[in-house]
């Protein structure tokens, strides 16, 4: 059953490679032939809050069998980029049935075991690239379920304006929809503005409602422009410091216009691969994306251009100054290049890197190919490595073509270059691509950006680890932790270079908790699995790798292929455990480099590691192993999450999925002169502690265990190294 299972997931994956239709909307596990729909969607509601950046989204949608029996349906839901999901709810009746996050075999065996009885769970797990897929069950023939699902995401900006989308229902059981926005500081924005749907607005103390008017068509994509009333030139941070542990912030950055862009010079070295595989209208639209490229160049800029199949050929010696005469004549040349040939990637890299940018220039390679080195120096790992230590200041942004690129080499080639590498997939156009990142190097900003904290600070586990440069219309989002000052002030400071000219941005906040900024723990948690991932991908599996992706999944309530949200009625009993095993030991970098699978892993890796984005975190993991954890299964054990921690039924203790057994651990007895001291000293384990019979919480370096026959009181300093080392 499960590999019939497995099957049907990547059956569905094969039907979402157009574009996600999107709203949610239920499949039953077992079709049967007929014209219409067994499960129809009635209605659906959604409310939108906006606060600050960020959108906290609920969306309501009732569903009813329309068949002739009892059966199992699968939901459906696509996530917008920059979202991150929050909660799922499956209702019966009155009765609210609530997801949790658990680890992804126990979800399954939990939810396959209460199907067999015909009970009524449902299970979220991530089906594809921002997709939610949850199994309900049951649904009685003509009834109706409703089912809640609420998601946070952060507003694109769009120029001086913020953008919200909502994905619709494209081509499939349209349904009547209600639609409500708020956003709590009114006096920010102009008017909203819809290019898709006609809006009302109201305005009332300094809040600001949008809803669909009357008779505007509720299927289809929902975007909303949100005009900024006056450009937002400066710096923005939001702090969480959840008690008992180290904080969270988000860093906005807007840099203002490009007022001076025009004086910061740029050297720009464009290299094209021409070899066999490149002939047709791929070359043709590399060429025209080069002279695209060059149009955008002023004079002061320099260029230089090198095109490579088996041999390499530059346009000219060393650099050349922009003017009317010699951009002719650099047209001239591209338009004169043929493709045929190998691919001498290596002798490429090595020739775009011989001649240094100038001091207080802005250094560029664009580097465009669509193949894997088969001339020259072929092996991925050392090209990248000599890439590396002859880069300089350039920046480096990658452009693959096609399916048949080595998706391992341009990561690394823009890993730790100031820039990204963008896969252009068959039928997708290459001008277009180049083209924006033309537009955008056009405008550079603030670039060489650092960020510092005040004294007494430390900030670390910042993502992105490397900080991109601003360009016109940008704004940086940065999501990290912070440890030091428990109370009072504490400053952060962005540091770049404007035309040459260094510059700062400095904020100051408060050290505080902030509930309402709980989903930053989220958003921090997505980035960082997507840089996991990346690193999994680029430098090979290692058990500390997995173990950290998987345990970092399981805190934040991230979806990962090793997690799941799982909703489960309260009376069902469950006896038996799960084990947990060892997802693999080190293997070296992945083998699998190119082909559509990889391709599409990169581009999933770099949107959500560089972003807030949450997708698929997709780590390849051993087909023998995977059995031989199925087999290693022989139970279920409750489960439930406390203060952000999960908690597994074990030998009649809750158990931390956390705790490991190379952790030292202390026993306390409940309610005794210790037990209170700890609670005064760990005040967030109050929660936990509460847990009956006993209950074991992982930290750092020691856990702690809350049990009858426990510890009643603490020696002199004993409490005190508990702590330290339970804090790490």
């Amino acid at each position: 059953m499960q590999a019939l299972r497995m099957l049907g997931v990547a059956a569905l994956l094969g039907t979402l490679s157009s574009p996600l239709v999107a709203q949610g909307w239920i499949d039953p596990v077992r079709p049967i032939p007929q014209s219409n729909p067994r499960v129809e969607r009635l209605r659906s509601a959604v409310q939108v809050s906006i606060s600050g950046r960020v959108a906290r989204v609920t969306v309501e949608e009732w569903f009813r069998n329309n068949g002739p029996a009892l059966d199992e349906g699968m939901y459906h839901f696509p996530l917008p980029g920059e979202a991150v999901f929050s909660s799922y709810s499956l209702w019966q009746g009155d009765q609210e049935l609530r997801g949790e996050a658990m680890d992804a075999a126990q979800a399954r065996a939990i939810y396959e075991a209460i199907v067999r009885q015909k009970r009524d769970p449902a299970l979220i797990e991530l089906a594809g690239q921002g997709l939610i897929r949850a199994r309900v069950f049951p649904i009685a023939p003509g009834e109706t379920r409703k089912i809640t699902l609420k998601y946070t995401q952060l507003l694109d900006r769009a120029g001086d304006a913020w953008r919200f989308r909502y994905l619709g229902d494209r081509n499939r059981q349209t349904a009547p929809r209600s639609f409500r926005l708020e956003v709590d500081s009114a006096a920010r924005f102009g008017d909203p503005y819809s290019p898709t749907h006609q809006v009302q607005v109201t305005r009332r103390d300094n809040r600001l409602e949008v809803t669909l008017s009357e008779g505007s068509a509720a299927a289809g994509d929902f975007e909303l422009l949100l005009p900024l009333a006056r450009g937002l030139i400066g710096l923005s941070l939001i702090p969480h410091h959840p008690v008992g542990e180290d904080g969270y912030f988000m860093l906005l950055l807007a840099p203002g216009a490009a007022a001076d862009a025009a004086t910061l010079r740029r050297d720009v070295v464009a290299v094209i691969d021409v070899s066999g595989s490149m002939s047709g209208e791929k070359i043709q639209q590399a060429k025209s994306a080069l002279i695209q490229l060059l149009g955008t160049l002023r004079e002061g800029d320099r260029f230089r251009l090198v095109a490579f199949s088996g041999g390499v050929r530059r346009y000219a010696q060393g650099w050349t100054e922009v003017a009317a005469d010699t951009r002719r004549d650099a047209e001239t040349w591209i338009r004169s290049l043929d493709a045929e040939g190998g691919t001498n990637i290596a002798g490429a890299l090595t020739e775009a890197f011989a001649q240094a940018p100038a001091e207080q220039s802005l250094g560029v390679v664009v580097f465009l190919t669509d193949g894997q080195a088969s001339t020259g120096e072929t092996d991925p790992e050392r090209i990248a490595t000599s890439a590396e230590r002859g880069r300089g200041k350039f920046r480096v942004f990658s452009f693959g073509v096609g399916d048949d690129v080595n998706t391992y080499l341009l990561d690394r080639l823009t890993e730790r270059a100031r820039g990204t590498t963008e896969y252009i997939r068959p039928g997708e156009n290459i001008e277009r691509a180049v083209g924006t990142l033309a537009a955008k190097v056009a405008s550079p900003v603030l670039t060489d950006v650092t960020i510092t904290a005040g004294s007494g600070i430390e900030l670390y586990d910042v993502q992105p680890g490397s900080l991109p440069d601003l360009f016109a219309g940008d704004e940086m989002v940065v999501l990290g932790r912070y440890r030091g000052l428990g109370t009072g002030e504490w400053s952060i400071t962005v540091h770049g270079s404007r035309s040459g000219r260094q510059e700062e941005f400095r904020t100051t906040v408060g050290d505080r908790t902030n509930d309402d900024a709980r989903y930053i723990e989220q958003l921090w948690a997505a980035r960082k699995a997507g840089t996991l991932s990346r690193e999994i991908r680029l430098h090979g599996q290692t058990k500390e790798l997995m173990d950290a992706l998987k345990q970092l999944a399981l805190r934040y309530g991230i979806l990962t292929e090793y997690t799941s949200y799982l909703v489960q009625e309260p009376s069902v009993a469950l006896r038996r455990e799960a084990e947990r095993q060892v997802m693999q030991a080190p293997t070296p970098a992945p083998v699998d480099q190119a082909g559509a699978a990889s391709v599409g892993k990169a581009a999933r890796d770099r949107s959500m590691s560089e972003s807030a984005h949450l997708e698929s975190v997709v780590v390849t993991v051993d087909g023998a192993m995977l059995d031989e954890m199925r087999r290693a299964r022989s139970g279920i054990n409750p489960t439930q999450r406390i203060g952000g921690r999960l908690f597994i039924m074990r030998d009649s203790t809750w158990t931390d999925l956390g705790h490991g057994d190379s952790l030292r651990v202390v026993s306390i007895a409940p309610y005794s002169d210790a037990y209170f001291a700890l609670l005064k000293a760990l005040p967030d384990l109050r929660e936990a502690a509460a847990l009956e019979p006993a209950v074991l919480v992982a930290g750092r370096r020691a856990s702690i265990k809350i049990e009858t026959g426990g510890k009643t009181r603490w020696n002199p300093g004993e409490l005190e190294r508990l702590v330290r080392d339970f804090r790490g």
